[in-house]
This record gives structure tokens, sequence and C-alpha cells, in this order.
């Protein structure tokens, strides 16, 4: 008897199921932790970029500050008044930190997107409309 191998198409038109090797399981199980450390990523990056908005905020309003005047400025869980030009050091040193977090999270993000981007093809050209990999 002459066997050939049967194509994606023809095994899901016959109704049999196709065959989960351990490599696309692997492929599967990569996807699966890739994507929670995606929602991860994107769960500090809200938190960051609420930051920087609301260290924007206050540098804003310490524009209409007077010169004279001390602020209160937080560091840890106590308040300390400084000078306004000191503040605003301090506010831009936290600012460019806080950019810099969010753009090492946004490289970590995209890296994982391309990751799981590579994945998803390979497990789509196996596996065809029998898995679903949209997140």
């Amino acid at each position: 008897m002459n066997r050939r191998m049967l194509t994606r198409e023809e095994e899901e038109a016959a109704g049999e199921e196709i065959e989960v090797r351990r490599e696309d399981q692997d492929k599967i199980n990569k996807f699966s932790r890739l994507h929670q450390h995606e929602l991860s990523i994107e769960e500090k990056l809200t938190i960051k970029n609420k930051e920087k908005e609301e260290l924007d905020d206050v540098t804003t309003e310490l524009e209409l500050a007077d010169e004279d005047e001390t602020v209160p400025y937080k560091v840890g869980d106590a308040f300390f008044h400084v000078s306004l030009p000191q503040a605003q050091e301090m506010l831009g040193v936290s600012s460019a930190k806080i950019e810099d977090e969010i753009a090492v999270l946004e490289d970590k993000l995209a890296g994982i997107r391309d990751e799981m981007s590579e994945l998803k093809v390979d497990l789509y050209a196996r596996f065809g409309k029998t898995i679903n990999l949209e997140t």
C-alpha cells in the first residue's frame, strides 16, 4: 500500500487531529510564558507612565511657585522643605530616571512581542485554525 503524507488541509478535512509533538508543546509553553511576562511588563509600564505624568504635573506646578519659598519634597515616607531650585533639580533627576526605566521596559516589551510573533508564525503554520494564540 502506497502511503503519502497528508497536508495539514487534508488532515483537517479528514477530521483527524494533528499530532502535537514535544517541540510543538515547548513552543506553546514558551508562548504562554512570554504572554504572561508581556502582561507583567505592560502593567509596570502603565505604573511608570503614571508616575512620569505625575512628576510632569508637579514640575509644571512648581514653575508657578515663588523663588524664595521652600517647598515640601517627599523622600521615602518623609517630607523635607527644600528650596525651589533644589526641588526642581531633584524632580528633573527623578523624571530622567523614570524615562530611562520606561525605555528599558519598552525595549523588553518589543523583544517579547517579536519572539511571540515568531512563535505564532511557527505554530499557526503547523496547526492552522486548530490553535488560538490571540492575546
